[in-house]
């Protein structure tokens, strides 16, 4: 591909630059990480939290690079084009580069519920008989694949060949997570969305973010810059950010549809809670649905809700997205029920490390537990420390017992964040060790009682320092139930 149709469509100002010999460079591959330079490639530098990408030019150009994307000139013996935003012409680069998406793609974003939403859109599709895919947190899925990822926005070089990849393989529809740093860093620019949505907002990335207010923002780019105008914007209606959301997508000429108990594209009327299951009467227009949702968790009936939206708006009927709800499977490690005690007592693995996330998780499981709700849960290290006093109250508040237990430590002192958490959570019992932790927790379950393992979710390792160790809350669950029953 040559360089002017790679990079100069949407920047005037290369016009001149472009229109000379420069555009007629032939381009072989696109990096921002210029140790993934081989002969013939573009190195766009974009700034990292640790180092400007203007300083690895001289070492793409060594490596074979072409040409380079810069917001500052440099002197590297190769054409450098100057641009104000090298995020945004990066991904919209990979996008041409690698050129082919599925036909229908939707974004989610949102502080919770993200992962959830994704997959149930893609299980509403796949029963409608679409060829559909997920990408996020927990990695992608699609007929052909179920690949374990970490991000959950890809790097926009990764995430356009990944687009080009499910294409190929015949995928038609699919559904991805927004997250606010891919947002903010432009790398969902060029993915050429059908539908968007937002659910809801709470504390997270703090230490990214400088205020609630800028987090919303980076959100909103989701409508306001990337979903087309008068594309469908699926909004949950019940949430305190939700007006604020309805505002700018209405402001970014979308197609608002509001699902939730003040919705009105899906409304829901009522819910009762089972242990297994919540049956849910929702209104479509004038059809009136109940539904059996297999899953517990009220934060659940809105994810579905969410996920139905997306679904209908691009192209799938009332009835079978309807139908599909009563057949969804649950994200892994989203309230996810992986044992039960002889006496019939219930272990949970859920994700929620956050605040609001945690509160969902204990409200949900409360009208379906006749005995005590037991938590075990501990904060990330090296993330924002704010949030620590706040979730050991909710847990203390919430919660009948409480364990607090190390996360990710990462760089920071294990007995440190922990000593965060319970000075705000009176009576909370401190065991360091997870796997300890679960099974004591394990261990004091009795008839009628919940537990919920909190924070780490899907996670397969657990990083102390800069090391990834083995870990599973799945795995510690199911063993510590082994061995009490034998």
């Amino acid at each position: 591909m040559k360089l002017r149709d790679l990079a100069g469509h949407d920047y005037p100002e290369l016009a001149d630059l472009l229109g000379g010999p420069a555009g007629e460079i032939d381009v072989t591959g696109v990096s921002s990480d210029s140790r993934k330079i081989s002969p013939g490639m573009l190195f766009v530098a974009v700034a990292g939290t640790k180092a400007d990408g203007s300083s690895f030019v001289g070492d793409a150009a060594a490596r074979g690079a072409v040409a380079a994307i810069a917001a500052h000139p440099a002197d590297a013996g190769i054409p450098v084009l100057v641009v104000s935003s090298p995020r945004r012409l990066l991904a919209l680069a990979a996008a041409r580069f690698y050129g082919r998406q599925p036909e229908t793609m939707v974004a989610v974003t949102g502080t919770a519920g993200k992962t959830s939403v994704a997959s149930f859109t893609r299980q509403i599709w796949a029963h409608a008989g679409f060829a559909a895919a997920q990408i996020g947190t927990t990695g992608v899925v699609s007929p052909t694949r179920n690949d374990y990822g970490s991000l959950t926005t890809p790097d926009p070089v990764e995430l356009q060949k990944l687009l080009s990849d499910l294409a190929s393989e015949g995928v038609t529809h699919a559904a991805m997570e927004a997250s606010s740093h891919g947002l903010d860093q432009s790398r969902l620019d060029g993915v050429r969305l059908s539908a968007s949505a937002f659910t809801n907002l709470g504390r997270d990335h703090m230490d990214y973010h400088p205020t609630v207010e800028s987090y919303m923002a980076a959100k909103m780019r989701l409508f306001d810059t990337l979903t087309p105008k008068g594309a469908p914007a699926v909004i949950f209606a019940d949430d305190e950010w939700s007006q604020e959301g309805i505002r700018a997508a209405t402001t970014a000429g979308l197609d608002v549809r509001t699902v939730g108990r003040k919705g009105s594209y899906l409304s829901l009327k009522r819910v009762e809670h089972f242990r297994h299951k919540q049956t849910a009467e929702i209104h479509v227009g004038r059809e009136i649905f109940e539904v059996d949702i297999p899953l517990a968790g009220d934060f659940q009936v809105a994810n579905a809700l969410v996920a139905a939206g997306l679904a209908m708006s691009t192209g799938v009927s009332a009835a079978v997205a309807m139908s599909a709800l009563e057949k969804l499977i649950g994200a892994a490690g989203r309230l996810e029920l992986v044992g039960q005690t002889k006496d019939g007592a219930l272990a949970y693995v859920d994700y929620a490390h956050k605040p609001e996330a945690l509160e969902n998780v204990l409200t949900s499981v409360r009208p379906f537990t006749t005995g005590r709700v037991i938590v075990v849960f501990g904060c990330g290290g090296d993330r924002d420390k704010g949030k620590r006093p706040i979730m050991g109250e909710i847990a203390t508040r919430l919660a009948d017992v409480v364990i607090v237990t190390d996360d990710n430590p990462r760089s920071e002192v294990p007995e440190t964040i922990r000593s965060e958490i319970l000075a705000a959570a009176p009576g909370a019992v401190e065991i360091g060790d997870r796997a300890k932790a679960i099974r004591e927790a394990v261990g004091m379950l009795n008839s009628g009682d919940t537990l919920i393992v909190a924070g780490k979710g899907h996670e397969e390792g657990q990083t102390i320092g800069t090391m990834v160790l083995p870990f599973s809350d799945h795995v510690e669950v199911r063993k510590a139930i082994e061995e009490l029953k034998s």
